[in-house]
């Protein structure tokens, strides 16, 4: 790659190609060291392609300037539900997975957005909606099955605690309380991690993507900073909303508990 590429951010097929010479690595390592990982590697790096090349050809009809603004907003939509059926595919034991998912993506998207496009943030045009909403459907995604999985799971191996608080008079949501904050923890800690070592231990992508495209660093960190408190504000809103949402389930009007007995 040219050093003027890099500065545009051009790659082109002959990069691309080159570049899979880092999965032949990958590849290398998996069959020096007997992981039987081959063919898991060749599949996701065809696939990652394969949906990149598709979602970009998507993108560059709704990205363009000639499509109205509400067609981007349908693409919203459209992620909302897409990693909604993701989580309850990712955790099958989690009863009422896909509309618990469908409230919590949604409800930290709506909050999310509406700040930043509600204060200027940024300007709301495609080019910002698209990427943003993205960025908070994805990160959020994965706090949200391990809140529901966690959740689930305390509840389960601690049933006796729980029933115990319960036979003592208190509700449903006083029982459970101590567990779901636990599940709560465990699915916000990662993202709470990674936010503590943006820019010491690792460069995230919006601020390596506008460096690369030829930005000035300094407004490259003033909009990553602004995209790391989006997503750690997404992942708390939507951490939050399952694990609360999916405690209410988990008990009848009665407060009695109703989750499984997980097998050993």
């Amino acid at each position: 790659m040219t050093a003027a590429a890099l500065t545009t951010g051009y790659v082109g097929w002959g990069g691309l190609a080159a570049s899979l010479a880092l999965v032949a690595v990958a590849v290398a390592i998996s069959l020096w060291q007997r992981l039987d990982l081959e063919r898991s590697l060749m599949w996701a790096s065809v696939r990652a392609i394969v949906q990149l090349l598709a979602v970009g050809a998507v993108l560059a009809f709704v990205l363009s300037p000639h499509v109205p603004l509400a067609v981007s907003w349908v693409w919203v939509v459209f992620m909302v539900a897409f990693a909604a059926e993701t989580i309850r595919r990712r955790a099958p034991e989690v009863p009422a997975a896909r509309p618990l998912a469908l409230a919590s993506l949604g409800v930290a998207s709506a909050v999310s957005l509406l700040l930043l496009f509600g204060l200027h943030i940024f300007p709301m045009d495609a080019r910002t909606v698209v990427p943003l909403a993205g960025m908070v459907v994805g990160n959020s995604m994965t706090a949200t099955v391990v809140a529901a999985r966690r959740v689930v799971g305390e509840l389960s191996d601690k049933r006796a605690e729980v029933e115990a608080r319960l036979a003592l008079g208190q509700p449903s949501h006083e029982a459970a309380r101590p567990y779901v904050r636990s599940a709560l923890r465990t699915a916000m800690i990662s993202q709470i991690e990674s936010t503590k070592a943006v820019g010491l231990v690792f460069l995230p992508g919006a601020m390596t993507g506008l460096i690369l495209a030829g930005e000035q660093p300094v407004q490259a960190v003033l909009v990553q900073a602004a995209v790391m408190f989006l997503i750690l504000g997404a992942v708390a809103t939507t951490a939050a909303t399952m694990a609360l949402g999916l405690a209410r389930r988990l008990f009848t009007s009665d407060h009695r508990l109703v989750v499984p007995v997980r097998s050993a």
